[in-house]
């Protein structure tokens, strides 16, 4: 398995993607990205090699079906209706734009309101590597304006945390009020960032 990761995040470097990019698509922390990246491509797998504690996570099957997106998304929008009314539903790049895409629009008919659906960009994914600053990110100008809102901050996966609480300071120095987080697997077993509570449809919980 390490093999296999190893190799697919050289490939990914390769067609220019960043560590948090590699982070993101590979769904492992960003100390797990860094480390993959630093191996050698054809290094074989061998206990004892410092390698971050972590789970890969590969939701595929679920990404390459809209239909089952749809599915997917719906369960989500019934865990955020469970924290009130909100207005805007922010998907985080990449992998959390679907879900909040489909979300958006799912709940119109359920709640006859039609959330407005913002994009956010974390810094991580910038292209300077040289900088060693990871926090931070924007909302694109492209979609709602999240200022003075009741926001859903979507995501696929929660390896660390960091990228949430990241997010949900950001939003709130924007002008947003983010009522709760939504996302597919947390992979840390965690109930709230910063007070805002998190719901995921699947928690992995690592035993011993």
């Amino acid at each position: 398995m390490n093999q296999k990761l190893i190799k697919k995040a050289h490939e990914l470097r390769s067609h220019g993607f960043t560590t948090g990019e590699i982070a993101d698509e590979l769904n492992v922390s960003m100390d797990t990205a860094t480390w993959l990246t630093l191996q050698q491509a054809d290094q074989s797998d061998k206990k004892g090699n410092d390698m971050p504690v972590d789970f890969a996570i590969n939701w595929n099957s679920l990404g390459g079906s809209s239909s089952r997106l749809r599915y997917v998304s719906a369960a989500l929008s019934d865990m955020a209706l469970k924290h009130g009314d909100f207005e805007v539903v922010v998907g985080i790049a990449i992998s959390g734009i679907p879900f909040a895409t489909i979300m958006a629009d799912f709940l119109e008919p359920i709640e006859n309101f039609e959330p407005a659906l913002a994009v956010f960009h974390p810094q991580k994914h910038r292209k300077d590597e040289d900088s060693p600053v990871t926090e931070g990110g924007a909302v694109s100008e492209n979609f709602a304006s999240v200022n003075g809102k009741k926001v859903i901050v979507v995501d696929d996966v929660i390896t660390s945390g960091r990228t949430i609480k990241t997010v949900i300071k950001s939003l709130k120095e924007q002008g947003a009020t983010p009522v709760a987080v939504v996302v597919l697997i947390d992979k840390i077993g965690i109930s709230n960032v910063d007070g805002i509570p998190v719901e995921s449809l699947i928690k992995v919980n690592r035993l011993g």
